[in-house]
């Protein structure tokens, strides 16, 4: 069965060949493992790392195959590897609505403001989250990605679908002067 393509390991899979599957997910694995690694950023990986991801997004994905249309097996290797993109990307989610805990130095010195510096940070923070609700979805991710998450220009480039790192740091840099404007106009609104 080794030397069978894998458009016909596809099919024999999909009518419920167990080793067909089988061998089909070690062809696979590599090149995919390969193009997920490091793209799961250290911050936000905890008990699962990037092999144990890999393992449950093709355990998951592929009980699906006999619904899933695919001609050929470029378009299995496509499929899978957008899968283990969504499976990042929801895990990127879940740890930034989880943060991870920190023990704090009782013996450090407080460092809270005095009442005006949070009279005026909460008011910044007020414009900020209203410009920020103004601006498209796209400006959105690109500035929470990079300032709130602080995603590599590199990571955001995969996460919005840019061709480069360059091109997501041209986004992002839109972004924030279309945020700033915006932070301007709500300033005077208020």
């Amino acid at each position: 069965m080794g030397s069978e393509s894998s458009t016909t390991l596809l099919m024999k899979a999909r009518a419920g060949d167990e080793a067909a599957l089988e061998l089909l997910l070690q062809r696979y694995r590599g090149a995919l493992q390969r193009w997920a690694h490091g793209r799961l950023p250290r911050w936000a990986r905890d008990i699962a790392d990037t092999e144990d991801l890999l393992q449950e997004t093709l355990t998951q994905t592929l009980k699906h195959l006999p619904r899933i249309d695919l001609k050929d097996e470029d378009a299995l290797y496509a499929y899978l590897r957008q899968a283990v993109l969504n499976r990042i990307r929801n895990e990127l989610r879940r740890n930034a609505r989880h943060p991870r805990r920190i023990d704090l130095d009782l013996d450090a010195p407080g460092a809270s403001p005095s009442p005006l510096e949070a009279a005026i940070g909460s008011q910044r923070l007020e414009r900020y989250e209203r410009a920020l609700a103004l601006l498209p979805v796209s400006d959105r991710e690109a500035i929470i990605g990079r300032l709130e998450l602080g995603l590599s220009f590199l990571e955001l480039a995969d996460l919005l679908h840019k061709p480069s790192a360059d091109a997501a740091r041209l986004t992002v840099t839109r972004a924030l002067v279309r945020l700033t404007s915006l932070m301007g106009g709500v300033a005077s609104d208020a």
